[in-house]
């Protein structure tokens, strides 16, 4: 047994050693394959691959430096996709789109701003029948009245019609008695006399149009009271409302945007008590409702996020220098230089020993001996001949590829590199007044060296950029001695483009600078080294051939867009230059049903005659009910106006309508919806709701009783279209989607119905 345990032992622990060196090969082959994708500029594939080698070994810098810095591009290339398929109508699938691109990156505002606006039109193409809102509870009620100024609420929406030639204020009256509100004036008032022609008009547009004849103003008291006064600055001043309000600015990153803020609501709609408060980003204003109101369209037109870049520069130089040596280098030159050999004999007698000794010596060249020189006297010294065959080949390339987040009309700056001194200047100082220093001091300031960027982006509301950009790369190549001192020598590659604008996501090559310098060289003996063949054995053949680009390339892409909406391109009429009101839109009055008079008021003082109820019809009625359009065939003008009644027939019980109707929105154009009186028969009042797609063609009404009133039997007018006919054609008005709902909230099915319309 202890036989068998010992082998699967170290089985077990060559396993266990293996594993770690699996997963390393592992992340290593992941790691190069994302490079591979990231080359191709498949930022997705890449990124899939860095994020599984990274989580292989999380540890690894290479890994977690590939893996966050391809995140971002990743993220950016899922959304133009997302973008793509939005515009090819396929919303799904570019929702999927963003969502996984936020999935991916977070802090990518462009793919949440995206993905709103494309869950909006979707919500916009579906576009459900509302449901009628219930009443707002006693304290909703009591906060909203505290907070907000009084607004006219008239009792009855009959349209008004009134031929007048009389006193403003008997003009004043009529109108508050055919409405059911209540005229008070001013007690410095001076009536005149003027001439109204109102005809089929709502109250608001009545009362706007004697206010302009007689040149006074009014302002709610109460919601059925008015009070009327001459239309001039003291007496504005003195009965005009005003209102306070405090706006809180979140997307301010200087002080300067919020006065540029208030300064647009002093000088556009002329309201000097604003007070800014720079420690809460806020500006408390007060002023009249309609100034109110303009000064919070102001704030939300311009207190936007600032759109945000992140621009990609890639810097590639290539270097490559091929040099090549060949040939013989043979001696040049000689040297004869003459050898001192020659020696004398010199003898000595010792007259005590009776000894001669001789000995010879080396005193040097004697002129005697200049005539005994022969070939052994001269020593000749010759160079040595050296053969070069030799090739340099070297092929430099580097790619630096910095990224720049930037906030729109911000300069943003980058530098990678060293900063190296450079002497400007000296001065030697003396000493109390008198005598010299023996110091000097040097000034010196420091200069930015490597890869030097700055950019100042500018972004478009159609996804362009425009940016302002200067690029250097500069290094040291050298150094040079100026008045006793080293000064480093400074090689410099410099774009500096004006403007260049590029879309989201577009590449350009915004510089690219080429340097090739060849330099042949020839060393040997004269008039032997020039001959084509010999020249070779004769001498040697030197051949330089360097090359230097460097090539600059720009990406911007946006992670935040400019948020511009319809409401704040949308035109609004603020009155004249003497006076800032807004001119209120309210919902036409209700036209009267078929075959029901309708009121006019020609005298002052006399009634107005109410529409006919039409009555119901008896509760055993056993017939479907059924929309209709009253007329069902309409011939009509170029740009002329028309109104259509869309009828039920056979109803019973019938609390609430909603329908859905399609038209052509190129020959046809929406301009009002109102109560027909259906629903509104027994005096009770109708909660009306309708939301209109001009593009689509189409608009969903919903006409409701109020809660726990019950619901109506019979027929007669739901609600009446108002069109305008834009250009020649035909178009079908048709209900797509519609019905009824009883008190119990309870489908009704009810026939549906299409109406013809000619314009010609």
């Amino acid at each position: 047994m202890r036989r068998l345990m010992r082998p699967a032992g170290l089985l077990l622990l060559v396993a266990l050693a293996f594993v770690p060196s699996r997963a390393a090969d592992k992340a290593k082959k992941l790691y190069e394959q994302g490079q591979d994708a990231e080359a191709r500029q498949n930022y997705e594939a890449a990124y899939g691959f860095f994020k599984q080698a990274y989580d292989l070994k999380p540890k690894d810098l290479r890994y977690r430096s590939a893996y966050q810095r391809t995140r971002f591009e990743a993220a950016a290339s899922i959304v133009h996709r997302g973008q793509h398929l939005r515009d090819q109508g396929q919303l799904n699938e570019a929702i999927a789109a963003f969502r996984k691109a936020l999935e991916i990156d977070p802090t990518l505002f462009i793919a949440q701003q995206e993905l709103d606006r494309t869950l909006q039109i979707i919500k916009n193409q579906e576009n459900p029948p509302p449901q009628a809102a219930g009443p707002p509870n006693n304290l909703e009620k009591m906060v909203r009245e505290a907070a907000g100024p009084v607004e006219l609420a008239p009792i009855s929406n009959v349209p008004i019609t009134v031929k007048l030639t009389d006193k403003a204020d008997l003009v004043y009256r009529t109108v508050g008695q055919l409405a059911g509100i209540n005229v008070l004036f001013d007690p410095d008032y001076v009536p005149k006399q003027i001439k109204v022609e109102l005809n089929g008009v709502t109250l608001a547009e009545a009362l706007e149009i004697t206010a302009l004849e007689s040149k006074t103003f009014w302002r709610p008291v109460t919601p059925n009271t008015i009070f009327v006064a001459q239309d001039t600055p003291a007496k504005r001043k003195e009965l005009e409302q005003s209102v306070l309000k405090t706006f809180y600015l979140t997307n301010l990153s200087q002080p300067t945007e919020l006065q540029d803020i208030v300064n647009a609501i002093r000088a556009v709609l002329d309201v000097q008590r604003v007070q800014q408060l720079l420690s809460q980003n806020a500006l408390v204003v007060r002023g009249t409702p309609d100034q109110i109101a303009l000064a919070e369209k102001l704030v939300d037109d311009l207190d936007k996020a600032r759109p945000e870049v992140i621009i990609d520069i890639d810097v590639m130089q290539i270097s490559k220098d091929r040099s090549r040596t060949l040939g013989l280098s043979p001696p040049t030159s000689a040297t004869v230089t003459l050898q001192s050999n020659i020696n004398t004999s010199t003898s000595s007698t010792s007259s005590t020993t009776g000894t001669t000794t001789s000995t010879a010596s080396s005193n040097g060249l004697e002129l005697n001996t200049l005539g005994n020189l022969n070939a052994t006297d001269f020593q000749v010294s010759i160079g040595s001949a050296n053969l070069s065959a030799l090739l340099s080949d070297t092929d430099t390339k580097m790619i630096q590829s910095p990224q720049i987040r930037a906030l729109d009309n911000q300069k943003a700056s980058l530098k990678i590199g060293e900063r190296l001194p450079v002497a400007t200047g000296s001065f030697q100082p003396g000493i109390g007044g008198v005598g010299i220093n023996p110091l000097v001091n040097t000034q010196f300031q420091y200069i930015d060296v490597g890869v030097n960027i700055d950019v100042t982006p500018h972004i478009h509301v159609d996804g362009d950029v425009t940016m302002k950009i200067s690029m250097e790369i500069s290094s040291e190549i050298g150094q040079a001695s100026i008045g006793g001192i080293t000064q480093p020598i400074i090689g410099q590659k410099k774009v500096d483009l004006g403007e260049i604008r590029l879309k989201d996501g577009e590449s350009s090559l915004i510089g690219g600078i080429m340097d090739d310098s060849q330099t042949k060289s020839l060393s040997g003996i004269p008039g032997l080294a020039q001959i084509p063949i010999l020249k070779y054995l004769f001498g040697q053949v030197n051949t330089d051939n360097e090359q230097d680009e460097t090539v600059f390339a720009i990406t911007p892409h946006i992670i935040r867009g400019t948020d511009i909406n319809a409401i704040n391109q949308r035109e609004i009429d603020i009155g004249t230059a003497n006076t800032i009101e807004l001119r209120h839109v309210s919902s036409p009055p209700a036209a009267p049903a078929p075959r029901q008079g309708g009121a006019s008021g020609s005298q002052p003082g006399n009634s107005p005659t109410q529409p006919a109820i039409t009555p119901a019809q008896p509760s055993g009625a056993s017939a479907t009910p059924s929309f209709s359009f009253d007329p069902s065939t309409v011939q009509v003008g170029k740009s002329n106006t028309f109104a259509v009644n869309l009828v039920i027939s056979g109803a019973q019980n019938v609390y609430s309508v909603p329908v859905q109707l399609n038209y052509d929105p190129k020959i046809l154009q929406l301009l009002n919806v109102s109560n027909g009186g259906f629903l509104s028969q027994d005096g009770q009042a109708v909660a009306l709701v309708h939301r209109e797609d001009d593009a689509l063609g189409q608009v969903t009404v919903t006409a409701s009783r109020p809660p726990g009133s019950g619901g109506v039997t019979g027929q007669g007018t739901v609600v009446t279209l108002t069109f305008e006919a834009k250009a020649a054609g035909q178009s079908p008005l048709t209900i797509t989607r519609g019905g009824a709902r009883d008190p119990g909230l309870q489908s009704i099915a009810v026939t549906g119905a299409q109406a013809a319309v000619t314009v010609q």
